[in-house]
């Protein structure tokens, strides 16, 4: 692994370790790890291999990604406050993270330092044609990860947001009812 590698890698991680300290949930909130994954793809992705078992390959570990975004993004707690959201990662969070990173981190580790040619056996047993196509899927598992946990914690925000507006306006309605009946 590069020093580019571990600092990715390492920046990756110390965002959800931010959120495990209450913070309003804002711009920032979605723009840093975004722009980290983008920086990501953008140096590691140079290719999507299509030909062989490469998109089950991609496919299987997009899915991997997704669930562990998902179900990061229902373990971090969104609360209102005034007119704004506050979010935290719980621990449920913090772990599905740091062990969807710490699998991508300990994967590219065991390669580097003798497992490539287990990692070459299975390929041509599996019929995934090059490297490209493991460097794709965790990849695009990392990007998966990342855009459904925030999506999900978009969405929960949103009916947050919604359902406490609905509770306001359903409370004026039965205080204007209880009037009328006095």
């Amino acid at each position: 692994m590069t020093t580019t590698d571990w600092i990715t890698d390492i920046a990756l991680l110390l965002v959800v370790f931010r959120q495990l300290r209450e913070g309003r949930l804002d711009a920032k909130s979605y723009v840093i790890p975004l722009g980290i994954v983008a920086f990501v793809a953008h140096s590691y992705l140079t290719t999507v291999p299509t030909a062989g078992n490469d998109p089950v390959l991609i496919g299987a570990l997009v899915a991997v990604g997704a669930a562990l975004g998902v179900v990061g993004g229902v373990y971090t707690r969104i609360r209102k406050v005034g007119a704004h959201l506050f979010i935290k990662a719980g621990a449920v969070s913090a772990t599905v993270w740091v062990l969807g990173m710490g699998a991508r981190m300990g994967f590219q580790l065991w390669v580097d330092h003798g497992g490539a040619d287990d990692v070459a056996r299975f390929s041509l047993a599996h019929q995934i044609t090059t490297g490209d196509a493991w460097v794709a899927a965790f990849v695009l598992m990392a990007l998966t990860e990342v855009v459904t946990r925030l999506g999900t914690i978009f969405l929960r925000g949103r009916m947050a947001t919604r359902e406490l507006r609905q509770l306001a306006v359903d409370g004026r309605v039965a205080a204007v009812a209880a009037d009328r009946t006095v």
